[in-house]
């Protein structure tokens, strides 16, 4: 924990919220496997220590996270790669647009 994971909003601190998006993400993926997957490197080959990647193939376009490395056997049922598919450059916004804006029945 950092220090900045400890702000809090007056009801939940930051590192409570990434809790909470990590374990979203990691059930929406669940419910979807045939469209996400997993990668310890991103897709020039770097990574971060202590982190690996995981993402959608969305039909409103692709979506992805880091996730912590305590994580991973979490999504054991997903496509597993070295490296992960090569990044669109989509931003955190993209993300939000890209969730709306997906239909859940393609």
């Amino acid at each position: 924990m950092s220090k900045a994971g400890q702000i809090s909003d007056g009801y939940h601190t930051f590192d409570e919220l990434y809790e909470h998006r990590h374990a979203l993400f990691i059930a929406l993926i669940l419910s979807n496997p045939t469209i996400s997957w997993r990668a310890i490197n991103n897709a020039d080959g770097t990574n971060y220590d202590g982190w690996f990647i995981a993402g959608m193939h969305l039909s409103s376009g692709d979506i992805s996270y880091h996730l912590p490395l305590n994580l991973w056997s979490e999504l054991d049922t997903v496509k597993t790669s070295e490296n992960a598919p090569d990044w669109d450059g989509h931003t955190s916004n993209d993300v939000v647009s890209r969730l709306n804006k997906w239909d859940v029945g393609q």
